[in-house]
């Protein structure tokens, strides 16, 4: 692994939460991501917005997840953790609107670890996260598996 990473699977504890980023959701990022990915009315259009169950101009939930996803690398890259990429996410929930004006955070607990038996140089992670509005309001919340390198690949397995 590259010098740059000072985080490694061996450093992560299971139990620990990280609190991390800030995201301010901007409208005209709402609607540029909707027009190319998600063009639902009530994310393009004021007035479609304010007759739907929104109210008003919301952000389509694949906006989020992204937003969330640059809070979650930028974290990455701060603490130098030697990320080698995601293996999948479960539980995915929506769990209340995001709007232009909202300011994210996310909170991230790891619940277990395991290192690849097929890959010596990575270890497993699942964490749980949630992402926050300025309200303390969870807007989304999931579970994902990460891939995470070792310092020392060669280092006997524990069972």
């Amino acid at each position: 692994m590259s010098a740059e990473f000072r985080t490694f699977f061996e450093d992560l504890v299971p139990g620990e939460v990280h609190k991390f980023g800030r995201y301010e959701v901007k409208r005209d990022e709402v609607i540029d991501f909707a027009r190319a990915y998600d063009p639902h009315e009530f994310h393009l259009s004021d007035e479609a917005a304010a007759n739907s169950h929104f109210g008003r101009l919301s952000a389509s939930g694949w906006h989020t997840c992204a937003m969330t996803m640059r809070m979650m690398v930028d974290q990455m890259h701060e603490k130098g953790i030697a990320s080698m990429g995601g293996a999948g996410v479960d539980e995915l929930r929506w769990s209340a609107p995001v709007y232009p004006g909202d300011v994210l955070r996310v909170e991230s607990e790891l619940l277990e670890k395991r290192r690849s038996r097929s890959r010596p140089e990575m270890g497993l992670i699942r964490r749980r996260n949630t992402v926050f509005n300025q309200e303390n309001r969870a807007v989304m919340s999931f579970l994902v598996t990460g891939m995470i390198g070792l310092r020392d690949p060669s280092a006997p397995f524990e069972d």
